[in-house]
C-alpha cells in the first residue's frame, strides 16, 4: 500500500492544497466516508485498517474520515458523533446544532497506530464556530478518557481482542443483539423482541436518521447499524435509568469504536457534571438542564480562566427580556428576610483585580457587598440602548464587581428559558411577560415520558414568590415539605403543591416577605379587575419588567398516576420526577391574571396545546 503523493491526498491518491490542509481551515474541510491512502514510503497499520472498517460496520460508512499527510506519518480520523437525539429545547439550551454531527478529530501516527505517540484531540462543530463551549468540556473529557487508555493499549492486544468480531453476526443475516451503550439511559436489553426501524440512506449525507420529530417529549435516540446486506437499522433506546456514563466501552471492536461510545455514553449528561473536574455535581433533587461548573474554588478559577462563561454581551443581544427577569430573581432572594435560607446557591465570583482569589465565597458570605454590587448593575433596558463596552466601562467604574456578578447571574442559570413571541403566548393569562421554562435535564425528561405513557399527563399551576425562583432556576422544583424552606405549611403531606385553579397558585405567588396571609378569591378578582381597568401609566406591552413588586407563577404538566393526591382544587404530587415546568408568568404592581381559570376546561385545554404545539410538541 503505497503512493508517490507526498502531499494529503484522497483515497484516490488526489492531493490536497497547502491551503485546503491549512489548520485554519481544517474545521470546514472534514469530508463524508474514507479519504485517505498511504504516502511515500510509509504505510497504514493494518490494525488501524481493521478499526476503520469497525466503525463502518457498526455504524455507517459516513460515520468516518480519514485524512494522512505524507511525509510525516500523521494521520488525522475524524468521526461523526451523530447528536441528533437531542431535543431541540436541550440542543438550544446547550447552543449545539443537533441536525450536524460533532466531529472527534484524532491525530494517530500513521505506521504506528496504537503503538505511537498518544493521538491528539480536537472537537468541534464545522458550522458551530462561536459559543460551543460544550466543545471544550467533552475535548477535556476524551483528552482524559485517551490518556488512560493509552497505558495500557497497544496494537498486539487490540488484535487478540478484535479476533472476536466473527460472532458479530449470526448466521442468515440477522443481527446479533448488541449491548449498545449508545443509549443514554441503559444499555439495549436481552428481550429476543426488540423492533426494527428500517431507514433511508442519503447518499452523501449521514446516514444516522434524520430525526424531524418535533415533540420534544417523545424524541428518542436511535442506536444506528447496518447487516451483512448492506440494510440500515436502528434501535430505539430503553427509556429507563440504568447502567453508567463513565463505565469503559468494550474494546472487542477497536479504540475507533470504543472512543465514539463512550462519547455518545457522555454527551446526553454533560449536564450532570463539572465542565471542569468532571465530577458529578450533587444536587438535593437532581441535576439540572444546563452544563455548570461546580463550587469547587479550583474549578471556579479554572472556569473564569478558561473563558467558558456565558458573554454577558451575548446573552443581552439575544435574550436582554430573560436576563433582565434572572436580575429581578436574583434582587428579590437578595431582598428577604430569609436570604440566609432561599439565596442558594450564592455566587462564586472572582476578583477581577486577583484571579487567584474569591470576590464573593459561598464560605464567606457577605449580603451587603453582594447587594452593593447587584445595584450598580445597569438596567437591562440601558445595556440594550449603546456599547455594551461603554455600558461595561460604566458599571466597572460603579462598581468592579457588579459586571462580574452579572455574568455569574447569566451562567450559573441552569434552566433553558426563553421569551415567548405574542403570536405565541397563552391569551387568557393577561401578561405580555411569558416565557418558555424547562428545566429538567434529558434523564428526568425521559423517566417523564414514560410514566406519561402509563399513565397521563395534565397541566396545572405552581404559585410561589419571586424570592423563591432564583434557587428554583438553579436547583429545580424541590419538594420543601417539612424542610426549612417550607414557608407555607404542609396542610395535605409532603409533596410540590399544584393546582388546577389559577387563583390558588396566584396566592401562593403573593406569599413572601412577611405576608403570609393566602388572600381570598374575591380579593384577587379585585386585583384582575382593577389591572383590567384603571389606565396604565405606561405601555401594558413593555418589553422589560418596569417594577419591583412582582408575582409569578409557573404552569407545570404532571403526571396523572395515582401517586398524585387530589384534595379538591390542591394537588400534592410527592414524586419529583412527576411534574416539569413548562411555561412561567410574571405579573407586576402586585397584580394578577384571571383568577377563574381552570386548566382542566376543554377550552383552556384547548388554548395550552396550542401555544405547546408551537413551542416543543407536535400536533
Amino acid at each position: 500500500m503505497f503512493s508517490q503523493c507526498v502531499g494529503p491526498q484522497d483515497i484516490k491518491g488526489q492531493c490536497w492544497t497547502d491551503e485546503e490542509s491549512d489548520g485554519e481551515n481544517e474545521s470546514e474541510q472534514f469530508l463524508y466516508g474514507i479519504q485517505g491512502s498511504c504516502a511515500a514510503d510509509l504505510y497504514r497499520h493494518p490494525q488501524l485498517d481493521a478499526d476503520i472498517e469497525a466503525v463502518k460496520d457498526i455504524y455507517t460508512d459516513s460515520a468516518i474520515s480519514v485524512r494522512e499527510y505524507g511525509t510525516i506519518d500523521d494521520v488525522d480520523i475524524d468521526l461523526h458523533i451523530n447528536i441528533g437525539f437531542l431535543d431541540e429545547e436541550v440542543a438550544t439550551a446547550w447552543k449545539v446544532i443537533r441536525t450536524e454531527p460533532i466531529i472527534l478529530r484524532l491525530r494517530f501516527s500513521l505506521s504506528q497506530y496504537l503503538d505511537g505517540p498518544e493521538p491528539s484531540v480536537e472537537v468541534f462543530q464545522p458550522s458551530n464556530k462561536e459559543g460551543f463551549s460544550l466543545g471544550l468540556q467533552l475535548k477535556k473529557i476524551l483528552s482524559t478518557f485517551t490518556s488512560q487508555q493509552w497505558k495500557h493499549l497497544s496494537n498486539e492486544f487490540l488484535k487478540a481482542q478484535q479476533e472476536k468480531r466473527h460472532s458479530w453476526f449470526k448466521a442468515g443475516g440477522t443481527i446479533k443483539k448488541f449491548r449498545a451503550g449508545l443509549s443514554i439511559f441503559s444499555p439495549i436489553p436481552k428481550s429476543p423482541s426488540f423492533p426494527l426501524i428500517q431507514d433511508t440512506v442519503l447518499k452523501g449525507k449521514l446516514s444516522v436518521p434524520e430525526l424531524r420529530v418535533t415533540r420534544l417529549m417523545n424524541r428518542s435516540i436511535s442506536c444506528t447499524m447496518k447487516n451483512p446486506k448492506g440494510e440500515l437499522f436502528s434501535y430505539p433506546p430503553n427509556s429507563q435509568a440504568g447502567g453508567h456514563c463513565k463505565n469503559i466501552p468494550t474494546l472487542e471492536y477497536g479504540f475507533l469504536v470504543q472512543i465514539m461510545k463512550y462519547s455518545e455514553q457522555r454527551i446526553p449528561t454533560l449536564n450532570e457534571y463539572c465542565v471542569v473536574c468532571d465530577e458529578q455535581h450533587v444536587f438535593q433533587n437532581g441535576s439540572m438542564l444546563k452544563p455548570a461548573v461546580c463550587t469547587r474554588e479550583l474549578c471556579v478559577f479554572s472556569f473564569y480562566t478558561l473563558g467558558v462563561m456565558s458573554g454577558a454581551a451575548e446573552e443581552v443581544a439575544t435574550g436582554a427580556e430573560v436576563v433582565d427577569l434572572l436580575v429581578a430573581m436574583c434582587r428579590a432572594a437578595l431582598e428577604s428576610p430569609r436570604k440566609s435560607i432561599i439565596f442558594e446557591p450564592y455566587p462564586s465570583v472572582v476578583d477581577p483585580n486577583d484571579p487567584k482569589t474569591l470576590a464573593f465565597n459561598p464560605k464567606k458570605k457577605n449580603y451587603e457587598r453582594l447587594q452593593k454590587a447587584l445595584d450598580s448593575v445597569m438596567s437591562i433596558r440601558e445595556m440594550t440602548q449603546g456599547s455594551y463596552l461603554e455600558i461595561k466601562k460604566q458599571m466597572d467604574k460603579l462598581d468592579p464587581l457588579a459586571h462580574p456578578l452579572l455574568q455569574w447571574i447569566i451562567s450559573s442559570n441552569r434552566s433553558h428559558i426563553v421569551k415567548l413571541p405574542l403570536s405565541r403566548q397563552l391569551k387568557f393569562m393577561h401578561t405580555s411577560h411569558q416565557f418558555l421554562l424547562l428545566s429538567s435535564p434529558p434523564a428526568k425528561e425521559a423517566r417523564f415520558r414514560t410514566a406519561k405513557k402509563l399513565y397521563g399527563s395534565t397541566f396545572a399551576f405552581h404559585g410561589s414568590h419571586i424570592e423563591n425562583w432564583h434557587s428554583v432556576l438553579r436547583n429545580g422544583l424541590v419538594n420543601a415539605s417539612y424542610t426549612k424552606l417550607q414557608l407555607h405549611g404542609a396542610a395535605y403531606g409532603k409533596g410540590i403543591y399544584l393546582s388546577p385553579i389559577s387563583s390558588i397558585s396566584f396566592g401562593y405567588s403573593g406569599m413572601g416577605k412577611g405576608q403570609h396571609r393566602m388572600p381570598t378569591k374575591d380579593e384577587l378578582v379585585q386585583r384582575y379587575n382593577r389591572m383590567n381597568t384603571i389606565p396604565q401609566s405606561r405601555p401594558i406591552q413593555s418589553r422589560f419588567l418596569q417594577s419591583r413588586n412582582l408575582n409569578c407563577i409557573a404552569l407545570c404538566e404532571v403526571i396523572t398516576s395515582k401517586d398524585l393526591q387530589k384534595h379538591g382544587n390542591i394537588w400534592v404530587c410527592p414524586v419529583s420526577d412527576h411534574v416539569c415546568t413548562r411555561f412561567f408568568f410574571v405579573y407586576e404592581d402586585g397584580q394578577v391574571g384571571d383568577a377563574n381559570i381552570n386548566t382542566q376546561e376543554p377550552k383552556v385545554q384547548k388554548e395550552i396545546m396550542r401555544v405547546i404545539g408551537t413551542q416543543i410538541y407536535s400536533s
